[in-house]
């Protein structure tokens, strides 16, 4: 894409109603406007990496669930039949059809899937089924604050399985929170499960994953040796692996302030291990058992013959959350410093002389060298002085730079920098061909 040609409105100046650093660099740098209060558009910039991250989530959901897709608006009977219809109060936007008929926009899905499920579904040999969409939910927050952080509409995975037996839905749950520490880990997060608040979702069992953020909502209570684990290889199919991890990691005392008891954290960790700090929730893990499928008559004949309720679990992802949560843990002073997997290019070109004609030929050499390779690329061909092009692409954090200038020509080099280290590598042109594809 030519930087000329790409609709890129970003601003010189911190607007006024951004208070934290990811709201700030997203009004900045063009990926978001809004549209009324906690409602925004996604611009061209912004889209790319919030398909870049559904990419992510699909690559792994893939492997233990099936995508369908549910719609925004839902008929309010299924949750007044759960006895959940009153539980979101004001947060829930419902409104009358032209039938007279009760409709709300969607907050969570536990209730339409089921009820998809009570309808199709009626054997044991159907099971274990685990299903999952990308979709935009609403919840009328009374206060909606920090950008997309806390927004109104926002965009969700949530996922949904189905199993026989509470065992069976166990061995889901943890594949599930397997599932989400590599998702996040592909995006270079370090996510923390911490026992969690079931909330208006319900149900006996639940983690958060939080990413650390001077910017979070919640205060977090830490043992700082969680933060040392890394995430083995372990295959979905390993019941036994993926059990032994989760145990592991949820034998570290980690809370958010809703589930922290001063007494147990003082007891069980050692003073020089404790962490108080915040953190942005990402990813939500609930098991619940039968809590909607005795309502809403999801059952199945068993394996015995007896028609029982399956046990159910949701999980969620806030994808447009996590655009935010990026942000706020790769950033500089200069800008935003995206990770390779969610940006929304990977390579930079900067004409740094646009009237040169040997900077304009390099420029354009390469740049079209990058697009045959299929690279998602942004050249900035705009006839703009050098210093307002380097800062607009440190601002909005394209991960490699390809800086092109008269005076680098003449020694037949040109700089490749590397945005989140800073660090400037001088290129002969004659190496170009090499050092692209050692990028790639």
């Amino acid at each position: 894409m030519k930087r000329s040609n790409l609709f890129l409105p970003t601003l010189k100046e911190n607007p006024t109603e951004a208070k934290i650093t990811s709201h700030r660099l997203m009004l900045r740098s063009g990926m978001v406007r809004q549209s009324s209060s906690g409602i925004y558009s996604w611009l061209p910039m912004g889209l790319k990496v919030l398909k870049n991250i559904e990419k992510i989530i699909r690559l792994e959901q893939d492997l233990i669930a099936q995508e369908l897709l549910m719609p925004t608006i839902q008929d309010s009977e299924i949750w007044k039949k759960s006895g959940r219809f009153n539980d979101y109060g004001k947060e829930m936007l419902t409104f009358i059809d032209r039938h007279e008929h009760q409709l709300l926009y969607g907050p969570t899905n536990e209730e339409l899937i089921t009820d998809i499920f009570s309808k199709n579904i009626m054997s044991y040999k159907s099971l274990p089924l685990c299903l999952y969409h990308i979709q935009w939910k609403f919840r009328d927050e009374i206060r909606p604050r920090f950008g997309v952080m806390r927004g109104r509409e926002f965009l969700m995975k949530d996922a949904y399985s189905f199993d026989i037996s509470k065992e069976d839905a166990i061995k889901c749950y943890n594949r599930m929170f397997l599932s989400y520490l590599r998702i996040f880990n592909k995006m270079e997060l370090k996510a923390i499960p911490v026992s969690a608040d079931t909330g208006p979702i319900g149900g006996d069992l639940s983690h958060e994953f939080i990413i650390l953020a001077d910017t979070g909502e919640s205060e977090v209570y830490l043992d700082k040796n969680i933060l040392k684990e890394e995430i083995p290889n372990i295959n979905y199919n390993d019941s036994k692996g993926i059990s032994k991890l989760v145990d592991t990691l949820t034998s570290f005392y980690a809370a958010a302030d809703d589930k922290y008891d001063e007494e147990e954290y003082m007891n069980i960790v050692n003073e020089n291990n404790r962490l108080k700090t915040k953190g942005i929730e990402v990813g939500h893990l609930f098991y619940f058992g039968s809590k909607y499928s005795i309502p809403l008559e999801a059952k199945v004949n068993s394996k015995e013959g007896k028609v029982v309720p399956v046990e159910m679990g949701s999980y969620g992802i806030g994808v447009s959350r996590l655009v935010g949560a990026i942000i706020d843990a790769h950033h500089d002073d200069k800008g935003i410093c995206w990770p390779e997997s969610v940006s929304p290019f990977l390579i930079g070109i900067v004409n740094l002389r646009q009237n040169d004609i040997e900077c304009s030929n390099l420029s354009d050499t390469i740049y079209n060298n990058l697009l045959s390779k299929d690279v998602s690329v942004l050249y900035d061909d705009r006839d703009e002085g050098a210093g307002i092009k380097l800062a607009e692409m440190d601002l909005i954090g394209v991960p490699w730079q390809i800086r092109i200038g008269p005076r680098g020509i003449k020694n037949g080099n040109f700089e490749l920098l590397q945005r989140k280290t800073g660090d400037i590598t001088e290129i002969k042109v004659k190496d170009m061909e090499k050092t692209i594809n050692k990028l790639l």
